[in-house]
């Protein structure tokens, strides 16, 4: 059986246990030691325990996959002036892919009206983490300290101090060949300790999804079923029409390839609802499986973790419309646009902050006069909508990885269309 069908299986069978189980637990006369056995031993301790362990064994490889990876790319580059015009291909394309994702969200909202009717009031205060200014955002994107960035996971200044050291060691001759071929021993054992990690995926998997479904459940869901399929569909389109007809107009390549090889690192995605933790997945299937050179793909994956927010916009654009409509406020023409540019640039300006999409939607929601307290609304469904939003953003950075690859001149099309590439 194929790692995406063991996931896939475990994902499936964690669901229903795990609603299963909090049905149980809901029961009053449950007898009291089976009680105890599910909520305590089970939930709060033998899922929850592996499910910890195997996010954080996933976190553990980013920062110096990313360090060691970014090296390897830049210190090879024949031509390190390239790398310039590299990024700056990157950076647009995941703004760009983020204004049409909110664009369309918008639309969508508008048409269905998921807020319509509804008339909801809440006494629930919402107060996001303040978000940091765009110019300490971009002075703060240089380490001060290389060691503290990298212990703090900040994945901007890691990757500012691993293009430095990688462009040293392309200058400096005969060392920097030496030290060149020892990071590249590293990779290699880095991508060794993923793939042994995958081995583990469906238990962490079932683990992760067990306890979410048997705690949380789809109780709130009946209270917002419009507003959370319209997400979903939005979500949908972008992840499975936008993506694919980008790849298709600026690279010839067959998007069909690219989300069967893509399978199960959305899976992955969906169950750690995290880029970051996902990250050494994603990493090791755009190079190996997509044949996406290292260069490229060490630069614009871990910059797409850190600053694309596509399925977050699409959440906010449709967050932000039900909301004016849950409170009976109107939105304008000049507020749509205000949205489509404040939630673009955010993505940037709010990079490395904790519950990063609540802070940009309470962004949204000032820039056009909307209660902020509004988020309260949909905290309740946040949790299973940033599952499916987190599989859309990985989506976007490996489509971005292989356009920006195929512009230059650094994809093995071969490897892309093998179907025994790693994948």
């Amino acid at each position: 059986m194929t790692l995406t069908k063991q996931i896939l299986l475990a994902m499936v069978a964690a669901i229903l246990l795990g609603g299963l189980a909090q049905q149980l637990l809901a029961m009053p006369n449950l007898y009291e030691p089976l009680r105890y056995v599910l909520d305590d031993v089970l939930l709060g301790g033998v899922f929850a325990l592996a499910g910890k362990i195997f996010v954080a064994s996933l976190k553990l490889l980013v920062v110096p996959l990313v360090f060691v990876s970014l090296v390897c790319g830049v210190c090879h580059l024949r031509d390190q002036s390239t790398l310039g015009w590299l990024s700056l291909k990157t950076i647009l394309l995941y703004l760009a892919t983020t204004a049409i994702a909110i664009t369309i969200a918008l639309t969508m909202a508008t048409l269905v009206g998921p807020g319509k009717g509804i008339d909801l009031v809440t006494e629930t205060t919402f107060s996001p983490p303040a978000a940091m200014p765009l110019l300490d955002v971009l002075v703060n994107i240089f380490p001060t300290n290389p060691f503290k960035a990298m212990v703090d996971g900040n994945m901007l200044q890691v990757i500012v101090f691993a293009l430095l050291i990688g462009l040293a060691i392309g200058r400096s001759g005969v060392a920097g060949e030496r030290i060149g071929h020892q990071f590249n021993d590293w990779n290699e054992i880095l991508m060794t300790l993923i793939s042994l990690l995958m081995k583990f995926a469906p238990y962490g998997v079932f683990s992760l999804l067990f306890v979410l479904f048997a705690k949380q459940g789809l109780g709130a869901i009946s209270d917002l079923a419009v507003y959370m399929l319209t997400v979903i569909a939005v979500l949908l389109i972008h992840g499975l029409i936008v993506y694919p007809l980008i790849l298709r107009v600026f690279t010839g390549l067959s998007p069909f390839v690219f989300l069967a090889k893509m399978s199960h690192v959305q899976l992955f995605a969906f169950s750690t609802a995290s880029s970051n933790a996902t990250l050494p997945v994603t990493m090791k299937t755009v190079e190996e499986g997509l044949g996406v050179q290292k260069r490229v793909a060490s630069f614009a994956l871990p910059m797409g973790a850190t600053i694309n927010m596509d399925g977050t916009a699409i959440m906010q654009g449709v967050a932000t419309v039900f909301i004016s409509q849950a409170f009976g406020l109107e939105l304008t023409i000049g507020n749509f646009v205000m949205v489509i540019v404040t939630a673009t640039l955010a993505s940037i300006g709010t990079a490395g902050v904790p519950g990063v999409g609540l802070v940009t939607l309470a962004l949204v929601l000032q820039q056009v006069g909307l209660p902020v307290e509004g988020i309260a609304l949909i905290i309740g469904v946040d949790r299973l909508l940033d599952m499916i939003r987190t599989a859309v953003n990985v989506t976007g950075d490996a489509m971005v990885s292989v356009v920006v690859a195929r512009s230059e001149g650094a994809l093995d099309e071969a490897c892309y269309y093998d179907q025994q590439a790693s994948s």
